[in-house]
């Protein structure tokens, strides 16, 4: 009894609407209320404040409540959807509430209910997405060390589960997955870089709870397990997917028909690249968070939207099956030849984004050019199939059959839509004349009212006999026959007298009665019944929602086929050799993003790894390219696991299970992390889980710290990889003293990236050339970056210090161990006679040394004894 009479009390503060929408925010206090006034959607309070920032609207105060002006701002609801994607591409989530009663029966403020909910991982209008990118709903569920990441395309319908293991693993699948939005549970403890993204969304404990969550994917599949899916062993993600799938629900207030299975994304099935390498690699992200000069953009001339976002996928998911690449190429291959390609892009150019399109009708929130772009697209399925029939292509001759023909469907939307509909239904005007005669009749009657007067006026008076008859209508009476007083005894006996006037007699008919109910109402009716026609449209098309979707997924995996052929004709790509063998021979290999802007002739390079050479340190210059040597490496090595031909003259790929990089340099301020921290974090994420089949690209290591530190590291680093894991690694360096590695090492040899000095100035060639490199030309290099000539003067007599084996403390630039790496780096990328570089080696174990301690005098023969002499001595001599 209290608390009611509290929120009375609390009521009375506010005026009847401020209460009804009040009450309403109560209900939805995470979401941003759009509340519809007319023809306004307001907001109040600090909804308004937050639109007014984001959206550059006016805040305004408008009547007081509780005695206190209230913050509004508004937008016209007829372009809501503009200022909804801002609200959405800044993870805002929107309660699009609207008016359900009626103005003009309601007492008090008009009845208004929360129609749809607007979450950056839950929309499917046209308007609020990007057709190139898919716009995904994900869940990440938490159990002991074991994460279940579970995501949603509410657009397609495509619902996937994961399970990885540790918190490296689900950041890289979450770099992959770019949700729009990310559910976790209140209890989960994250990082900072899952913190801080924008659309996170923070759910009970409670909704994550297995038995629950495997009720609802139950009820939503219409099983009797989750047997059949591939998945019921994954209990993290399913978690998750219960979540997910109870969210979406929650949000659209409707039926997810569409959301018809669940498929299990097994991680062996790919090869795995963690966060780190998709961004040092920009395969659809640049390092400044743009999609320009990315693989993807050189790739993408797909002719769908859908067929962008596939090849997308691709790209950070390639594949590890041998059977389905080499298919692909086969495909490829096909498409390629005599430019077939051409033919089946003219054809698919004239297909709709239909993945979306049927979304939005499973969704019911289809508009009327949906549909028109639906017809014409299905219309082209015939002409898809009967080009693929000529090719002998398994795979082509596959899609072939996934693309079914529909031409009930589209006789049916010929009909029923006209040619160019409104944007909404809200107006009328989609429904085609002849389609329905109810509809017909009634927008004849709307339309052609005064004609029918006329012609029953005429008709009334050949009847009568009476000239003087007239036909007309007034907005108390309706529609009337009137006759002069004179005139009224000829009045027919089915003439009903209506009203009397001073000197005339109005008679309305059963004919004129049935006209004026229909007339009277004939809009508003027209209107209920083009909607109720275009909702029986949607039921009919609903029907066929499975085969449509399986035919769309056709088409789109064909637009990416097709694209990937006019990609290799058009970039001079080579159908790579995929083998189950451990091995990568690439022949004139380039880098399929730089040879696209660069001005000058793209310099190409062979690579070689097998297992008697699983690694190669890279020398040369800065600026000499060797990052763009050891990226393209990794480029052609994806694009061949994706079934792609790649920018080379040949290439042999075996089999890989993963990519690495080590490349670049940033640090982390939000996580604490320095960029050494970073480098080293990226480090000790490869050398844990790098295998004998992984390719490993490191550039630099241990340059953030101490020349001593930096050194010991990378030539450990580099010992390991070759020794204890044996993956195939370019290792990129400065630091000289590690190229004689290969000396003691097997499995490792030297290369590098030549120039050549003229004029005081530095030459790049970008040839990669065997063995180690002669010089760094570390000053060359800062001379073109604009260092002062001075500066430049300076550590030229600094350097020649060095090289004659003056110890820093003694020269007039003391350089400190602890010196930052750039002037660190000089005592470095001197020639390797420098006997300060054999100073510095020192630190490190003496091959001779580790031969000494191995022996045992007391095993040995006077002869054994003295061929170890002679080996120690062998070794001293080559040096380390």
């Amino acid at each position: 009894m209290q608390n009611n009479e509290l929120q009375a009390s609390q009521e009375a503060l506010h005026t009847p609407m401020m209460t009804q929408y009040l009450r309403i925010k109560a209900q939805h206090p995470h979401e941003m209320v759009f509340y519809r006034m007319g023809d306004f959607y307001e907001l109040f309070f600090d909804d308004a404040k937050k639109a007014s920032e984001i959206l550059d609207i006016t805040l305004t105060a408008r009547g007081k409540s509780n005695g206190e002006p209230i913050p509004m701002a508004g937008i016209p609801f007829h372009s809501a959807d503009g200022y909804l994607a801002k609200l959405v591409k800044e993870g805002v989530s929107v309660a699009i509430c609207e008016q359900i009663g009626d103005p003009a029966t309601s007492k008090g403020p008009v009845e208004r209910k929360v129609m749809r909910i607007v979450t950056p991982g839950t929309v499917s209008d046209e308007a609020l997405l990007d057709s190139r990118r898919d716009n995904l709903l994900v869940a990440l569920h938490q159990a002991g060390d074991i994460f279940g990441i579970a995501s949603l395309d509410m657009a397609s319908g495509r619902f996937l589960v994961l399970e990885v293991e540790g918190l490296d693993a689900a950041l890289g699948e979450l770099q992959r997955l770019s949700p729009a939005e990310l559910l976790l549970s209140d209890h989960l403890t994250t990082p900072a870089l899952i913190e801080n993204r924008k659309g996170l969304r923070r759910r009970g404990p409670w909704e994550f709870d297995y038995e629950t969550a495997e009720r609802l994917l139950i009820q939503q599949f219409g099983t009797k397990d989750l047997a059949g899916f591939g998945c019921e062993h994954l209990k993290t993600a399913l978690c998750a997917a219960g979540c997910l799938l109870s969210y979406a629900r929650e949000t659209q207030r409707t039926a997810l028909p569409h959301v018809r299975s669940l498929s299990h994304e097994n991680r062996d099935e790919a090869v795995i690249m963690d966060a780190a390498t998709r961004r040092n690699l920009e395969l659809d992200i640049n390092l400044n968070g743009g999609d320009e000069h990315t693989l993807f953009s050189v790739l993408n001339r797909a002719a769908t939207s859908m067929g962008s976002r596939l090849l997308r996928r691709w790209l950070n998911r390639p594949l590890r099956d041998i059977e389905l690449l080499n298919a692909r190429q086969n495909a490829i291959t096909t498409l390629r030849h005599n430019y077939n390609f051409e033919v089946i892009n003219g054809i698919l150019k004239q297909v709709g984004d239909m993945e979306r399109i049927l979304g939005r009708l499973a969704l019911r929130s289809s508009r009327p050019r949906d549909l028109s772009r639906l017809m014409m697209s299905i219309a082209c399925y015939p002409e898809l199939q009967s080009e693929l029939a000529k090719h002998k292509s398994p795979l082509l001759n596959d899609l072939a059959i996934q693309i079914s023909t529909f031409p009930q469907l589209v006789e049916l939307l010929s009909r029923a839509i006209i040619e160019n509909p409104p944007v909404v239904i809200r107006e009328g005007g989609v429904i085609a004349d002849g389609y329905d005669a109810e509809l017909d009749d009634l927008r004849n009657i709307s339309t052609n009212a005064g004609q029918y007067l006329l012609d029953l006026e005429l008709r009334e008076r050949e009847r009568t006999g009476i000239p003087t008859l007239k036909v007309g209508y007034n907005r108390v009476h309706g529609y009337f026959i009137e006759l002069t007083s004179a005139q009224s005894e000829k009045a027919p006996a089915d003439y009903i007298r209506r009203q009397t006037l001073k000197n005339a007699e109005r008679y309305i008919t059963p004919e004129l009665k049935e006209f004026e109910d229909k007339a009277l109402s004939a809009k508003s009716r027209a209107l209920a019944r083009e909607k109720a026609l275009y909702d029986e449209l949607l039921d009919i098309l609903n029907e066929q929602l499975i085969p449509l979707q399986n035919s769309a997924n056709a088409v789109s995996e064909l637009d990416v086929l097709a694209t990937l052929a006019e990609r290799a004709d058009a970039l001079g790509f080579c159908c790579p050799t995929l083998s189950l063998k451990a091995g990568i021979n690439i022949e004139g290999g380039r880098h399929p993003v730089v040879e696209q802007v660069t001005t000058a002739p793209f310099v190409p390079n062979d690579l070689l790894f097998h297992r008697e050479r699983h690694m190669l340190i890279v020398t040369g210059p800065n600026m000499g390219g060797k990052s763009t040597y050891m990226r393209q490496a990794a480029l052609i090595v994806l694009l061949a696991h994706i079934g792609s031909f790649v920018p080379a003259q040949s290439a042999e790929i075996g089999i890989v299970d993963r990519i690495f990089t080590r490349i670049g340099s940033s640090d982390d301020l939000a996580g604490g992390r320095s960029t050494f921290m970073v480098e080293m974090t990226e480090t000790a994420n490869i050398l844990h889980n790098a295998t004998a089949r992984s390719l490993v690209l490191m550039d630099e290591i241990g340059r953030g710290t101490s020349t001593f530190d930096g050194l010991s590291l990378a030539w450990a680093c580099a010992k390991h990889l070759a020794e204890k894991v044996s993956a195939f690694t370019l290792f990129a360096t400065h630091y000289f003293e590690i190229t004689s590695l290969p000396e003691t090492i097997p499995g490792i040899a030297n290369v590098h990236l030549n120039a050549t000095e003229h004029n005081d100035n530095i030459v790049f060639l970008h040839k990669v050339q065997e063995g180690p490199a002669s010089k760094s030309y570390g000053l060359q290099v800062a001379k073109l970056a604009g260092i002062p000539a001075e500066v430049l003067a300076q550590a030229q007599a600094q350097l020649q210090l060095l090289e004659q084996g003056v110890h820093p403390e003694h020269s007039t630039l003391a350089i400190t161990q602890t010196a930052p790496a750039p002037v660190a780096e000089l005592s470095v990328t001197a020639e390797l006679t420098s006997p300060l570089q054999s100073g510095l080696f020192d630190a490190l174990p003496n091959p001779a040394v580790e031969a000494l301690k191995k022996i045992n005098p007391d095993n040995l023969s006077p002869r054994e004894a003295l061929e170890q002499l002679y080996r120690l001595k062998e070794i001293l001599k080559k040096g380390r």
